[in-house]
């Protein structure tokens, strides 16, 4: 937050706005691609029904929580960013 009350200037919630946007737009693009990866041979191949089954459930399983992580690990790094990135020195914005 900035230093006007706690009050955020509204270039900081456009950029709250904007990486927030990043995070969900490459975590979809990020669980798609792992989903298809895993689960793709058995949509496109004919496979045992086991190994079918099992890869994709483990597609099902695992893109959901590379969702979450790439989510989760993108707005952690936005928040980490607003602090100085060194102790004792003032960010060049403020």
């Amino acid at each position: 937050m900035s230093g006007n009350g706690g009050r955020r200037t509204q270039a900081e919630r456009d950029a709250i706005t904007v990486e927030i946007g990043y995070a969900l737009c490459s975590a979809v693009f990020a669980a798609a691609v792992l989903f298809g990866a895993v689960a793709g041979p058995a949509l496109l191949f004919e496979l045992p029904a086991l190994a079918e089954k099992a890869l994709l459930r483990t597609g099902q399983v695992l893109a959901p929580v590379v969702f979450v992580v790439r989510v989760v690990s993108v707005l952690v790094r936005l928040r980490a960013g607003a602090q100085p990135s060194q102790p004792g020195r003032t960010s060049p914005d403020s």
